[in-house]
């Protein structure tokens, strides 16, 4: 069918009038960006992101650099209060839902093709921000770097393990960087920026950095600096709520991250994984396979560092109380294997004989009250629901826990009252344990049956030790990871 001039111009007005229409419905222009093309505009735009409300340079950071010009944007959660005299031009980009507004998009205000995450209190330099970004189009770096001050900034290598909840910091070479320690402003390309799963959470450099490292993306350093303005100090109050909302910034970060542990250049250890106050990491675990099995990571490390300190205080108790006890099935495993518990298991299994139940006072107790009973460490002796056996929990909140598995000598074969339906919950001679014998375990010397490869051979099948395996392969094999 043949278009007329006509019906053409009718179209034409119709959709300028469906446009005008949309933008109208977006709200005010006040932070809603305009209609427009997508990212792709030459130049860079300034993001100020990691600042205080309490305590802040913004008003002249974005002067400096609104005065180059460059569009510069201040993102935060909600408008800093006391509220901040922005220079004309700069606008204020709410990074935190409002139930009467539409959502914010913050990719969505960001027109040109490189961003800067630039610290609070810097101040710009003409021609610095096309250097980096010269840099940055001239080489295979996804992220270019150049400091804040005077001080040089130190080079870092990081290495994000997923499975194993960590990122490990360690001195890095010239070219070799993965992160660098000390202020900097951070550029990259804003379809990269904005791809990154949380591309605008605190503290930025650090989001930026492990989310980069997880993507193996290079970075390069530009040495030429920008000044740093001259800032009195901080208050001791002001320096105690900065330093507070640090660490709880750089808390809900590493949740965000997946990341419980950061092992830092100098060998110093930061956690923020569960503890003796806090509930375990993972909750009630269904056919032997934890959630996190499921998700493709292995136990969290600060839940193995929690089950390595249990079984310490449980051996010590039962060894200072005399009761014979063993490792047993996959503790042991992990003891031959590593010296240490398995890096995907969720709580360690001893055997005791059970006529030495009496001898420990902690057992004794449970089993003559039918109550749990915590100790003076903190550490909570209970009789499982499940059947005849004792658990002793790392504390109150957090469940993980040793499992004590009542064994006794029937005709030389040592059995007990409850079986869970493991395939490697067996009976065995009880040979095995005469006498026991010493091994590493978890940082400490555990008991263990002294011909460790056949019991486990008895328990598991032939070549358990060089074969490892999930606790349930029918639902997840390890080769699957």
């Amino acid at each position: 069918m043949r278009v007329t001039p006509c019906q053409a111009a009718l179209a034409a007005t119709i959709t300028l009038n469906l446009l005008l229409l949309y933008c109208a419905w977006r709200g005010p222009a006040s932070p809603a960006p305009p209609c427009r093309p997508p990212h792709g505009v030459p130049g860079v735009t300034v993001l100020l992101r990691d600042f205080e409300d309490f305590e802040n340079d913004v008003a002249a950071t974005a002067r400096s650099f609104a005065a180059l010009p460059v569009p510069v944007l201040v993102a935060a959660e909600a408008a800093p209060y006391p509220p901040v005299p922005l220079p004309p031009g700069v606008a204020f980009l709410p990074l935190r839902p409002i139930a009467d507004r539409p959502p914010p998009h913050p990719e969505l205000h960001v027109r040109t093709r490189h961003v800067a995450l630039v610290p609070d209190g810097t101040r710009a330099v003409p021609g610095l921000l096309e250097r980096m970004r010269d840099a940055l189009e001239d080489g295979d770096a996804r992220l270019v770097v150049a400091p804040v001050g005077s001080a040089p900034l130190r080079c870092l290598e990081l290495r994000v393990e997923p499975r194993e909840w960590t990122a490990r910091y360690g001195a890095g070479a010239p070219g070799r960087c993965r992160a660098v320690e000390g202020p900097a402003v951070l550029l990259l390309r804003t379809r990269d920026l904005f791809a990154l799963p949380f591309p605008l959470a605190h503290p930025a450099p650090a989001a930026v950095f492990i989310q980069a490292a997880l993507r193996r993306w290079g970075l390069r350093v530009v040495p030429a600096a920008f000044p740093a303005a001259q800032r009195p100090p901080l208050s001791p109050h002001a320096r105690w709520k900065a330093e507070n909302l640090a660490e709880t910034r750089r808390r809900q970060l590493m949740r965000d991250l997946g990341i419980k542990r950061e092992v830092l250049a100098d060998g110093r250890e930061r956690w923020y994984g569960c503890g003796k106050e806090t509930p375990r990491c993972f909750g009630t675990v269904h056919a032997r396979t934890p959630q996190y099995l499921l998700a493709g990571r292995w136990t969290p490390p600060c839940c193995l560092r929690a089950l390595r300190e249990t079984a310490r205080h449980v051996t010590a108790a039962l060894e200072a109380a005399g009761v014979r006890y063993w490792l047993e099935g996959g503790s042991l495993l992990g003891a031959v294997r590593l010296g240490d518990i398995i890096p995907w298991d969720y709580d360690v299994d001893l055997g005791i004989y059970r006529e030495d139940v009496k001898k420990c006072r902690w057992l004794a107790a449970v089993a003559a009250r039918g109550e749990a009973v915590e100790d003076a460490e903190g550490f909570l002796w209970e009789k499982a629901a499940e059947g005849e056996f004792y658990r002793v929990h790392y504390s109150r909140s957090n469940r993980l826990h040793v499992d004590l598995w009542p064994f006794y000598p029937r005709g030389g074969v040592m059995t007990k009252e409850t079986w869970l339906g493991h395939p490697q919950d067996v009976e065995f001679p009880e040979r095995f344990l005469v006498p026991r014998v010493p091994v590493p375990f978890a940082g400490f010397t555990a008991m263990a049956p002294n011909d460790a490869r056949a019991f486990l051979e008895l328990k598991f099948g032939p070549g358990a030790v060089e074969n490892p395996e999930y606790p349930n392969p029918a639902v997840k094999r390890l080769h699957q990871d």
